[in-house]
């Protein structure tokens, strides 16, 4: 009996012993690596954002106003020209003929006028001793009266000929930039074609014309009307330098029923000719300055089903969704209309990780600091300079101590 109580002894405590071995230790809760910035008031430019158009300041078709031969061409394509600079010389020599023929006949007709108007003066006298009758004496007057009215047409038919002479010679009507060349030297032009034989543009200054919102005119209008010029930014191509300044120089006095939109128009000077008619840019016209904008990083803000969200870090280092309304976006800053306030962390790198409740540690946000497989670390961490000066959370180490990351990793492990 002793024996069988001995072996139900050594059989509970194997049994308590197995029991108690088969409970693991309690792992440690684990720590997801951050990158955090706070939210802070500084001053945001108002700016809106569109697409928009470049055109010249000022267009001329270039087109003969007399018919000939083309004798000369004096420019080069694509060359810059100035008012005034001789573009084109027409055969003159039919026109020089006409005009010559315009001054001999305007030359014979003075000379009767001359002989026409001291008849009349004759007879007026004579008339007056009855040498002469009445009749005779208004004849000659009017034969002079004729005579003087031939000569304002000579002169009329001189000054077309002179005209029609130094049309010959095609000048720049404008300064700007040559177009192709629709003619060429030998060809035969005809006046007022309907094909142009070159085209100017005059792309120093140039404008660049856009549309906005109706519901953005009463701002425009406000600001426009204020005096001070507004400034618009043109984006022309990628790289240094490519991002001109212009001001604002029309608001049409129109909105355009099919699109609820009014067409501004941003002159700019263009110097270095980056900006080229027809050429598509990107442009920010700034209305005004906002001085005490609450903003956070635009990685922090993330869209969710019930609208935008951000991670919010507590006093304990741990991470909640916070909801928030994004009044306006400003380059790489959202401005945060309601949802947060001034000095909150929120997390700009590593959300992917994140859920409720999640236990956080700051990390810095160099890629070459991106530690503990953080699938987010990298580009959106580097690009947020101020997210490695967040302050730390409370009790739970700063960025660069050695303790969270140790917690980390054995969490992993």
């Amino acid at each position: 009996m002793s024996h069988r109580l001995s072996l139900l002894s050594i059989a509970g405590i194997v049994a308590l012993a197995i029991s108690g071995c088969s409970k693991a230790p309690k792992p440690r809760q684990q720590r997801i690596p951050v990158v955090v910035a706070t939210a802070s008031r500084t001053e945001v430019p108002y700016t809106l954002s569109m697409n928009g158009i470049v055109e010249p300041l000022q267009t001329a078709a270039v087109e003969a106003q007399v018919g000939g031969i083309l004798k000369r061409v004096a420019f080069a394509e694509g060359q810059d020209v100035k008012a005034g600079d001789v573009l084109f010389e027409i055969d003159a020599r039919p026109y020089v003929a006409v005009l010559d023929q315009a001054r001999g006949q305007l030359a014979r007709d003075q000379a009767q006028a001359t002989s026409a108007a001291r008849d009349s003066a004759r007879y007026s006298a004579l008339v007056q001793k009855d040498y002469v009758t009445r009749s005779q004496a208004d004849q000659v007057a009017a034969t002079a009266t004729s005579a003087a009215a031939t000569v304002d047409a000579d002169r009329a038919a001189v000054e077309r000929a002179q005209v029609d002479v130094s049309n010959c010679t095609i000048r720049a009507p404008i300064s700007g930039r040559t177009g192709a060349l629709l003619v060429r030297q030998g060809n035969l032009v005809k006046a007022n074609a309907s094909t142009p034989m070159v085209v100017i543009n005059q792309i120093q200054p140039i404008l660049v014309r856009f549309s906005v919102p109706q519901g953005d005119l009463p701002d425009i209008q406000r600001y426009f009307g204020a005096g001070k010029p507004l400034s618009v930014q043109a984006l022309a191509s990628e790289g240094p330098g490519s991002t001109l300044d212009g001001t604002l120089a029309f608001v049409d006095n129109t909105v355009d029923s099919t699109t609820g939109t009014v067409l501004l128009k941003a002159r700019f000077a263009n110097t270095a000719s980056r900006l080229w008619p027809g050429q598509f840019v990107d442009v920010s016209l700034r209305l005004y300055v906002d001085p005490s904008a609450l903003t956070v990083p635009s990685e922090a803000v993330l869209p969710g089903q019930n609208g935008s969200y951000v991670f919010l870090i507590d006093a304990e280092g741990k991470a909640r969704q916070q909801p928030v309304q994004v009044a306006r976006t400003a380059d790489t800053l959202a401005v945060i209309g309601t949802g947060l306030k001034q000095g909150d962390r929120v997390v700009t790198d590593g959300q992917s990780r994140l859920v409720a409740g999640s236990t956080v540690v700051i990390r810095p946000a160099g890629p070459a600091e991106a530690t503990g497989g953080n699938p987010d670390s990298g580009a959106s961490g580097a690009s947020n300079p101020g997210g490695a000066a967040a302050p730390p959370s409370h009790g739970h180490g700063t960025s660069g101590t050695s303790g969270p990351r140790s917690d980390t990793s054995s969490s992993e492990r």
